[in-house]
């Protein structure tokens, strides 16, 4: 039995979970590159307006005098210009970049020397990119700066290195911005979260909608309601393939089990009136024996053998009915393969004739025959085809009245041979014609005159399908019945 989901084990829900999943890792990424964008676009900015800081210090004192450091004078301009903006530090390299001298709040300074090659890209530059060198109070890490060359009387003496963040600004401005950015971006963050999720619910709902009805037209049909169907109107792609797939399925189970409870019914009648037909002619066989057993002695010769002749018409009947059972089991279970040669249709069917002949003036019925000697072979199973046309026979001697007539008719059509059985009588009624060859069916005795077991159509309806062969029914009411196949020609024909 279908189970009820439960609200957290639902699609609807691990698809709303799994969409706050991804809200979140989006979210967070997005604080994470707002953060570093934020941070390079502070730096880049700092850097362009401050490209030539170093290049105006240069005007106001000479940092070189005769080849030497000017360390008194170039000392008061760096202070100067560190009170004026007390986030910068000060350096004079030589040209490798050793530190020649420098000026900082509190004198710790790590490196020796710089890595001079991005200085000389930013002045190629002239301070239009953005460009990160050596911090020297923190090895390994990089920073902004402004740089200028430091000439001599045309010499290269030197460049004088200006980092623009300073440890202490950069631990200040790092706290500042992570804060009042972290802030703004959890603020924006939360808000687009809970409108972007409560969205998505929405979506999410109709979006699953369809699928519910599905659902629930499932639990219906589990529980009982075989009519139940899902409404394809509104239905899309797969789930409108889904729904259609279903609403077939169910159709055809419904029309299984109608077919079903017809053939239990059947099968009920049929055992039903097997078990009349065995009980009747057991009965008679037991009754004459024991007539025989008792009166032996009082028995003339003729009435002793009119005894024997109904119970060997008892027998007889009986075999029939078990040799019929038993052969339409076989067909029914595919136990029987045709073993298809060619033959002569034609001859058979004039034997069959001369076989009921006996019976048929019994009944003063005339069987009459249209078989043409010049037609062509058949190829089939002879013995199959033989019971096919004896089954035939034997239905039409059966329902066709006394003075009535059975007409066999043989002919060619195209590169087949058409066998026809005709009998007059009252014909099969309209609403019998679609089951008169479905196993354990048979016309009610009220409506042909007739008992029997309905079991010879059901046979010949086997046989003629195991060769491929379709088989033709026509009736008009108190007229006549016809039955008609066509079997293949030879290929020894040609």
């Amino acid at each position: 039995m279908m189970q009820k989901t439960k609200i957290w084990k639902s699609l609807y829900w691990r698809i709303s979970m799994s969409f706050l999943l991804i809200l979140l890792l989006l979210g967070l990424a997005y604080i994470f590159i707002t953060t570093l964008a934020s941070n390079r676009y502070y730096k880049e900015t700092t850097q362009r307006l401050n490209a030539h800081v170093a290049e105006s210090m240069l005007l106001e004192v000479s940092p070189f005098v005769n080849g030497e450091v000017n360390k008194d004078a170039l000392g008061k301009i760096m202070h100067s210009m560190m009170a004026v903006n007390p986030t910068i530090e000060v350096y004079l390299l030589d040209p490798e970049g050793k530190i020649l001298s420098f000026v900082v709040l509190d004198k710790k300074v790590k490196l020796n020397s710089v890595d001079i090659a991005p200085v000389k890209q930013f002045l190629i530059t002239r301070g239009d990119r953005y460009i990160e060198g050596d911090d020297p109070r923190n090895p390994g890490q990089k920073t902004i700066f402004s740089a200028t060359e430091v000439k001599e009387d045309g010499n290269l003496m030197g460049y004088v290195y200006m980092v623009l963040a300073s440890e202490k600004h950069e631990n200040i401005a790092a706290a500042l911005l992570g804060s009042y950015w972290l802030k703004v971006s959890t603020n924006a963050f939360v808000i687009t979260l809970l409108a972007a999720f409560t969205i998505g619910l929405i979506l999410i709902w109709f979006l699953t909608k369809n699928l519910r009805i599905i659902i629930r037209t499932f639990r219906k049909f589990e529980e009982g309601d075989l009519l139940a169907r899902i409404p394809e109107k509104g239905m899309k792609g797969e789930l409108a393939t889904l729904s259609s797939t279903f609403n077939k399925m169910a159709d055809t189970i419904l029309r299984n089990i109608d077919e079903l409870k017809e053939v239990d019914s059947l099968r009920r009648e049929l055992i039903a009136n097997v078990s009349h037909d065995l009980r009747s002619p057991l009965a008679v066989i037991h009754g004459y024996i024991e007539t025989l057993m008792i009166k032996d002695e009082n028995l003339t010769s003729e009435e002793r053998q009119k005894y024997l002749k109904i119970i060997l018409d008892g027998s007889d009947r009986l075999k029939k009915l078990v040799s019929d059972l038993f052969e339409l089991s076989k067909l029914e279970a595919n136990q029987i393969k045709p073993n298809k040669e060619p033959f002569f249709i034609n001859e058979l069917l004039a034997d069959a004739a001369n076989r009921y002949n006996l019976i048929a003036e019994k009944k003063h019925i005339a069987i009459k025959s249209d078989i043409a000697k010049t037609i062509p072979m058949v190829e089939a199973d002879v013995s199959l085809i033989e019971r096919v046309i004896q089954n035939l026979l034997s239905n039409a001697l059966q329902y066709t009245p006394e003075n009535g007539e059975v007409k066999l008719e043989v002919k060619q059509v195209d590169k087949n041979v058409e066998v026809n059985v005709e009998n007059t009588g009252k014909g099969i009624p309209a609403e019998d014609l679609p089951h008169i060859f479905d196993r354990y069916y048979k016309v009610s005795k009220e409506k042909s005159g007739i008992e029997g077991t309905g079991l010879g159509l059901a046979i010949v309806k086997k046989i003629l399908d195991i060769h491929n062969i379709p088989i033709q029914v026509r009736s008009k009411t108190n007229e006549f019945t016809s039955f008609s196949f066509t079997i293949p020609q030879s290929g020894l024909n040609y």
